[in-house]
């Protein structure tokens, strides 16, 4: 009966066109992938060279007063893109990968972004995590929404229900049918996307395919549920898409809105305002209680001693600069918190939701997720403190640019350990499964079907 079914089935014009229409786009969402980690690997293949060349031109021009040469360099940090994140772009297009920093004051500089397009970020990009959320339910609702109305509206279900042992059986063995097919093209995506992205078959990679099965069978069980209320094709394809619109469009605008005013951020103005005005008022402030603050902070270098109060010097000059980051740190530390409780608490909704539950799961296994640009700018905060600490005594000590070994600053690389939490993101899913399952058996069991 299965190979019957199963030939039935390709032969229907809705099966050929939808899975002709996802493998197609499935292809194009890769290719969108694969444009973007080439693009973010021709990135950091360039920062190194840049950098270097940036740094030569600077020591040229400067190389008698290394606080003025300081003032001017930059220095790189890269946070890592994942192979996966081809799969799942997530905040990567907004958020950048590289950030040139300064020894000056940090924060200013933590929220500089990447020069991008404007309408591309208007219309996103389709990459398979898209295709998956969006598309492949809508497909799943074509394929099944007349699972059984279809039967019975054109008058052979009563045959259907004399010649088959059982109606459920029946309906199980039609609606496996459908799963395989779709399962098949989605499989056979991740195949290629292996192939094209040089994606390792991983944990992280074995998530994402479990992920995508689980959700695209929670689909399936949702709607048979549907078809097992015994309502005509109409009722039920609204129902379905009713449902769809819900779960991938309402509910996540919703949530976000309601994270949005549970967790407000204020600190985001105030944070750069605490900074400047910390930076600023230590021109009108006396320059021994500047250097007594920040000896306070870094007693090894004390040593260098208190400036004369009268005219410019680099050694109050970056003092008062780190303690502008010091005035606001508070405030940076609050947004930070603000920030990941509003990721917390999506994540904590979003069990219930299971679109938006699936996307998060996606986004964190390609380490594509808030989380980890945050983790980025905490290891951008490190990168500086290091960077700075290096330089201060070259600085108070006033030595030649050239006597700098400059071919020793790289560009520093973040590598976002992103540990897979099986339990989290597989239970939420499979409990969708069973429910929406156990409810389409009772209406079977009660005599609906």
């Amino acid at each position: 009966m299965y190979g019957l079914l199963f030939k039935q089935f390709l032969r229907t014009n809705t099966c050929k066109l939808g899975l002709f229409l996802v493998l197609i786009l499935g292809i194009v969402s890769l290719a969108v992938g694969k444009q973007f980690l080439n693009q973010q690997e021709k990135i950091e293949a360039q920062v190194a060279e840049k950098q270097q060349e940036h740094i030569a031109r600077n020591v040229d021009l400067h190389n008698d007063d290394i606080g003025l040469l300081l003032y001017y360099l930059k220095f790189a940090a890269i946070n890592a893109t994942n192979p996966l994140a081809g799969l799942s772009i997530g905040q990567k297009d907004v958020n950048p990968s590289v950030q040139s920093v300064s020894i000056l004051t940090l924060e200013g500089q933590k929220y500089d972004t990447d020069l991008l397009n404007p309408t591309k970020l208007l219309f996103g990009n389709l990459d398979l995590s898209f295709l998956l959320v969006y598309v492949f339910p809508l497909l799943i609702i074509a394929f099944t929404y007349n699972l059984r109305s279809e039967e019975e509206e054109s008058g052979t279900w009563r045959l259907v229900s004399v010649m088959s042992k059982s109606t459920l059986n029946f309906l199980i063995a039609k609606l496996s049918v459908r799963a395989v097919a779709l399962l098949m093209a989605l499989v056979l995506l991740f195949a290629v996307a292996g192939i094209i992205l040089g994606a390792s078959l991983d944990a992280a990679y074995l998530a994402l395919i479990v992920t995508s099965l689980l959700y695209l069978l929670f689909w399936f069980a949702l709607s048979f549920w549907v078809v097992s209320l015994k309502r005509n094709s109409s009722f039920n394809a609204l129902t379905l898409l009713s449902i769809w619109l819900t779960l991938v469009v309402l509910l996540p605008a919703a949530l976000n809105n309601l994270v949005a005013t549970q967790f407000p951020v204020p600190e985001a103005l105030t944070t750069i305002i605490k900074q400047r005005d910390g930076y600023h008022q230590k021109w009108d402030t006396n320059k021994r209680a500047t250097m007594e603050r920040f000896y306070a902070r870094y007693p090894q270098l004390e040593s260098f001693g208190y400036p004369p109060e009268e005219g410019f010097n680099w050694i109050w000059y970056y003092a008062m600069q780190h303690l502008g980051d010091e005035e606001s740190s508070e405030e940076s530390g609050m947004m930070h918190t603000k920030i990941l409780q509003r990721e917390q608490a999506s994540r904590k909704w979003a069990q219930f939701i299971p679109s938006l539950h699936t996307q998060l799961a996606f986004n964190d296994i390609a380490s594509t997720s808030l989380s980890n640009h945050v983790s980025f700018l905490q290891y951008l905060s490190e990168f500086h403190e290091e960077v700075r600490l290096h330089f201060y005594p070259k600085i108070f000590s006033n030595v030649k640019g050239t006597e700098v070994d400059w071919s020793q600053f790289k560009p520093a690389s973040h590598q976002f350990d992103q540990k897979i939490a099986w339990y989290h993101i597989l239970l939420p899913l499979i409990g969708f499964i069973f429910l929406f399952s156990s409810l389409a058996f009772v209406n079977f069991r009660s005599g609906m079907i």
